[in-house]
């Protein structure tokens, strides 16, 4: 029966795992490092990298002159500690949101959406509403519509000027992109293979401030990271790629 197949857990048995280990919190922006697997909140993990190049968990070095090259965001996880933990999704967008607020600037799109889709969740249980299936398919194909025609997306986006900086490689008719802060370091090197009709990707490297970005690297985190207070267009130069001793 289905009673016997249902094992319940309990959160406290599996906090080891959804944990970062650098602020003993719930994992926040799930980070990952690439060499050993041990994921820790974004944050804590480059805040962690800018004195150390070796795992906060194993010790193993990540790179010797370059660790934040080697970690990604991990989505697959942070959906898990999302559905895992109540409440915490809705408690991180609100701090989010009143940082932005208190900085005076504009919240941006992904956050919005993701806060006002919270609150819409949480009030419809909390008044007792409940959908039918027809009416849930029908605003669901009024919000895929509505999509559709949000030819410039909801989600934050930046500016990039593309530069090439090597005499082996022609430079683009148009270096000005703007394109979504999700996109990562792998979306530009195609990108730009493609516009110069390079016979592969992994034949260029893409800097900032003349250092090396890793490919898992989303642009907001760039942005964040090596384009703090600086103007837009985030500056980025791609050169053919240099195999490193």
């Amino acid at each position: 029966t289905p009673k016997m197949l249902t094992r319940k857990i309990k959160l406290w048995d599996i906090n080891a795992h959804i944990t970062c280990r650098l602020c003993n919190g719930y994992l926040i922006d799930a980070t990952t490092v690439t060499e050993c697997l041990h994921t820790f909140c974004r944050s804590c993990l480059v805040k962690y990298l800018e004195e150390n190049n070796t795992c906060p968990t194993c010790r193993i070095v990540i790179h010797q002159s370059h660790p934040l090259q080697y970690i990604g965001h991990d989505r697959t996880m942070q959906d898990i500690v999302y559905k895992l933990v109540p409440g915490l999704q809705e408690a991180e967008m609100k701090k989010q949101r009143e940082f932005y607020h208190k900085l005076g600037m504009e919240v941006p799109g992904d956050i919005k959406g993701e806060t006002y889709s919270a609150k819409q969740h949480l009030d419809s249980h909390r008044n007792g509403e409940t959908k039918t299936d027809e009416n849930s398919n029908k605003e669901t194909s009024e919000e895929k519509q509505e999509e559709d025609n949000d030819y410039h997306r909801s989600d934050e986006q930046v500016s990039i000027c593309l530069e090439c900086n090597s005499s082996k490689l022609r430079g683009l008719k148009r270096k000005w992109i703007r394109c979504s802060a999700q996109a990562t370091v792998l979306h530009l090197k195609k990108f730009i293979a493609k516009k110069l009709n390079l016979s592969s990707f992994n034949e260029l490297d893409i800097l900032c401030n003349e250092e090396i970005l890793g490919k898992d690297h989303t642009l907001k985190f760039v942005v964040v990271t090596r384009w703090r207070f600086k103007k837009a267009p985030l500056l980025l130069h791609y050169r053919p790629k240099m195999d490193l001793l």
